[in-house]
């Protein structure tokens, strides 16, 4: 139990601040909520729209998610519960107030751009080989991490 005492604007802020939970299987397994909330993110719900905040989420759980990987994977999104395949991820964005949106490829290399509502998001992380001829996986989540630090 909590016994420190708090003003109460202090409980409205800590009500307005982002919570999240994640229980892996293996103990050992470092989540989204294991690891410091970049600059962006410390800032109060309440003051973001939903897109941005649904934006932001998705780059701890997309660079998460890369950290993972080795070097021979990359990150690509599948869409639940859609047969349209699967993203590449190259981009990704949010238009006030309502709407993010991916930018990427398909699996055949065509370009290809996901504007979803965030009352419809739902999107599954996978992993997918690099091209043979780059050395390097591209890693989208460090860059877009990166962004929410205010290193862009």
């Amino acid at each position: 139990m909590d016994s420190q005492i708090k003003t109460s604007a202090e409980a409205y802020e800590s009500d307005a601040l982002p919570r999240a939970r994640e229980v892996h299987a293996d103990p050992n397994h470092e989540g989204c909520t294991d690891v410091a909330l970049p600059v962006q993110m410390k800032k109060p719900v309440k003051t973001k729209s939903p897109a941005q905040w649904a934006y932001e989420r998705i780059i701890l759980y997309i660079k998460n998610f890369e950290e993972q990987l080795d070097n021979q994977h990359e990150i690509a999104m599948g869409f639940a519960g859609s047969n349209t395949g699967i993203l590449k991820i190259e981009g990704m964005g949010y238009f006030d107030p309502d709407i993010v949106t991916f930018f990427g490829s398909d699996e055949t290399g065509a370009k290809t751009q996901l504007v979803q509502h965030v009352s419809q998001l739902n999107v599954m992380l996978r992993a997918l080989p690099k091209e043979t001829d780059q050395p390097e996986p591209v890693r989208i989540g460090f860059r877009l991490a990166q962004e929410l630090n205010g290193d862009a």
